[in-house]
């Protein structure tokens, strides 16, 4: 039997993709190494509207959506380790893998060619999995994090996504002392990927099209505030200086890309953590020919990192720029996302019985 009621904020029509309403949903069956939480506090995500709008193609519906989940354990299976009831504890967009491949046994089991997402996927009893805009959730430990007592739940919930898709790139690619590092689009994942770029220790260069947000980029602690245009004239005081860049830029329409890799140093890497609706624009191998650069990609992060990250962030009182607002707000918070009114996370919170 389940210790808490799951129900949760549920889409149930892409067409009418703010509309939520709350359902009762079944869980997955509770396993020995499984933990269920008692949600207080969930982030809003841009990966939430992509999958309700229909986006990132068909979805399961009715479904909960949200994977910036933090709050009580109630629940511990008999193998977990390292958890007991009444622990604070979060789960981020990965709640399953198989546990067995190359990629789980090396610390990279966000790659598992078997990963299971933390909603809209289904478990291996056939489950459909719903997310963080609800009263629970059970997951295997390894997909679970414990909160570092520093950090409060409402600043930890969004960095089990957006912080933790930075900061994997940013660690995985050698950001820190001596080390210049371009953030392209400071939304939810850029102003992450400045406090913790600047946490590392690397010299940080912002790219931002949106002059409004150079005062609060300056007090993010970024190094350098650029303001870009989509013919790419910002970047040519700026050839072969970056040495890493992670773009978080939703939008591939007018992306100036071959701008942005000239900016690299020698083989210099370009991570995009931002997933566009559409495709990037068209590249030719004399793009990366000049400075022998790399365009890669990473999919959020492994348990290692988390742990790492909620670290860091407790330690260095890291402190995002969010904005809390109760769970029946889900519409308002979704709708804003989708037009960019936020500065620069919303995290709901609790409020259903």
């Amino acid at each position: 039997m389940s210790s808490v009621e799951f129900k949760g904020y549920a889409i149930s029509d892409p067409k009418n993709w703010s509309d939520f309403n709350v359902i009762e949903f079944k869980p997955k069956e509770f396993e020995d190494t499984d933990i269920e939480i008692a949600i207080t506090h969930c982030g809003v995500c841009g990966s939430d509207v992509h999958t309700i709008t229909g986006g990132w193609g068909e979805a399961p519906f009715p479904l909960v959506v949200g994977h910036e989940v933090v709050g009580k354990v109630t629940r511990v299976g008999s193998k977990v380790k390292g958890f007991k009831v009444g622990d604070r504890a979060g789960i981020g967009a990965q709640i399953g893998s198989c546990y067995s491949c190359r990629a789980c046994k090396t610390d990279n089991e966000n790659y598992c060619p078997k990963s299971i997402s933390t909603y809209a996927s289904k478990y291996p009893d056939g489950t459909l999995a719903q997310g963080g805009y609800s009263t629970a959730i059970r997951g295997n430990e390894q997909f679970v994090f414990a909160i570092p007592d520093k950090l409060e739940s409402r600043d930890a919930a969004s960095m089990l996504c957006a912080g933790l898709t930075v900061f994997s790139p940013l660690k995985r690619n050698g950001a820190g002392p001596g080390k210049k590092v371009g953030i392209v689009g400071i939304g939810g994942l850029g102003h992450y990927a400045i406090l913790f770029g600047k946490a590392l220790g690397a010299e940080i260069y912002a790219f931002t099209h949106n002059k409004d947000k150079v005062e609060d980029i300056k007090k993010m602690g970024a190094d350098h505030v650029v303001v870009t245009d989509d013919k790419g004239k910002f970047a040519k005081d700026l050839a072969q200086t970056l040495d890493l860049i992670v773009s978080t830029r939703d939008v591939a329409e007018g992306m100036p890309l071959q701008q942005y890799l000239s900016m690299l140093w020698v083989h210099g890497r370009f991570v995009t953590v931002g997933l566009p609706d559409k495709p990037l624009p068209q590249l030719s191998p004399f793009d990366f020919n000049p400075n022998g650069c790399y365009l890669g990609s990473t999919h959020i992060g492994s348990k290692k990192e988390a742990i790492e990250m909620l670290q860091l962030a407790a330690d260095k009182n890291i402190k995002p720029w969010i904005e809390e607002l109760p769970m029946k707000e889900a519409k308002q918070a979704v709708e804003r996302l989708k037009r960019n009114d936020v500065r620069y996370r919303f995290v709901l919170t609790q409020d259903l019985a």
